[in-house]
């Protein structure tokens, strides 16, 4: 079992990482993209998930959240654990290409574990580091929002759909995004200055 990452304070702000196992493009197809953003939904609305920013690349999905009752951990098992089930149902009942190649890889994936039914869609890290000042949540959604940027997807953040940077650039999002304020306005969209 991992020591590094661990949730400790359970209602406080977390940037985390899920990524698919064996980095598979598994969120190239928008099927497997609209069942994360409707578990996200799911868990806004019914488990007290707060989203702060988010990005859904091919492989991994980065988010700043935070639990408003005290259970970040619960709710992300149970999101990985039924997105995990969600995803698939859709490998099996959608026209999938990939279908056996990626399938093989997931059971292979799972029996490198004990707690592992027969597939497994998301490594067991989550990366979760504790965010403890402004700076860092500046950092962070600055890192979050130029992953499409530096994948090359897009030229601009706000120009991708699967982003809570469309929120910060004052455009239509996926998801109701919780807004940061410095001290009493909602931070611009930042690039990160290299």
């Amino acid at each position: 079992m991992s020591t590094g990452y661990q949730i400790v304070e359970q209602d406080a702000l977390h940037y985390v990482t899920f990524q698919v196992v064996s980095w598979v493009d598994l969120f190239t197809r928008k099927v497997y993209r609209d069942i994360v953003i409707d578990s996200l939904k799911y868990c806004q609305s019914n488990k007290g998930l707060e989203i702060y920013a988010f990005v859904i690349m091919s492989n991994h999905i980065h988010l700043l959240i935070r639990s408003d009752i005290g259970k970040l951990s619960d709710t992300i098992r149970e999101f990985k654990s039924f997105t995990a089930k969600q995803i698939l149902l859709a490998i099996d009942t959608e026209s999938e290409s990939r279908r056996d190649w990626m399938l093989n890889l997931f059971e292979f994936a799972a029996r490198q574990h004990k707690r592992n039914e027969k597939y497994q869609i998301w490594t067991h890290e989550n990366h979760a580091e504790l965010i403890y000042s402004d700076k860092f949540i500046f950092q962070k959604i600055n890192y979050i929002h130029d992953n499409p940027v530096r994948a090359g997807i897009v030229e601009n953040p706000q120009d991708y759909l699967y982003s809570s940077a469309r929120d910060f650039a004052d455009k239509p999002c996926l998801l109701d995004i919780v807004p940061v304020f410095v001290p009493t306005e909602k931070i611009p969209l930042m690039r990160t200055v290299k």
